[in-house]
């Protein structure tokens, strides 16, 4: 019987009470190790108010890692993919710990949202403001099961942090629409008309 050489033995990973081994795909393994190396413990500051979702996460992929060409079609790359499942079990972990997640639920269903990221990289001419904006804000709108068209505004920042580069997310809860128009239309009608200038003949 002709032996079988496996050229790539650290993909190599024997299962638990089974005592047999199971070969990893390369995408799978590349894309599981480009998410380990993130700490996505200790970058700190997330907080969930009624009104406001503060998270910080590390930076997505560069664009040019975010997507793949299959069968002449552009998808998200294995490593786009693992980096928004990992913000969606981070999301769920603050979620579920805040005491204020039935307000800030109840405030999406109805209030318009504005969005705002600040990227700190290593260096300023490394990656471009607006490279990791649609991964981050598809990242952070499924994993709260969100339309991303109820987002009417979006600020972006970029600042420099050699030794800790990540992104500062806030996602908050404004007016609704409605109420704004409301609201503008009384401030309207409580201005006093101008007063009539007096004629130089009288």
């Amino acid at each position: 019987m002709r032996p079988i050489r496996i050229r790539s033995l650290p993909q190599l990973q024997q299962t638990r009470g089974k005592g047999g081994l199971v070969l990893l795909s390369r995408l799978t393994s590349k894309a599981r190790s480009a998410t380990n190396n993130q700490d996505w413990a200790n970058l700190g500051g997330d907080t969930l108010l009624p009104q406001e979702l503060f998270v910080v996460l590390p930076l997505p992929p560069s664009i040019n890692h975010q997507y793949a060409t299959v069968n002449g079609r552009r998808v998200l790359s294995a490593t786009g993919r693992h980096y928004k499942s990992a913000v969606e079990k981070h999301l769920q972990a603050i979620l579920q710990q805040s005491p204020h997640r039935a307000d800030f639920f109840e405030g999406l269903m109805t209030d318009a949202l504005s969005l705002s990221i600040r990227f700190y990289f290593k260096t300023a001419l490394r990656r471009d403001l607006d490279g990791g904006l649609k991964i981050a804000q598809d990242a952070l709108c499924q994993a709260i099961s969100l339309n991303d068209n109820r987002i009417t505004e979006i600020h972006l920042h970029k600042d420099l942090d050699a030794t800790r580069p990540r992104m500062e997310c806030t996602l908050a809860l404004q007016q609704p629409r409605n109420t704004k128009a409301k609201v503008l239309g009384q401030r309207l009608s409580a201005v006093p008309p101008a007063r009539r200038q007096p004629s130089a003949s009288t």
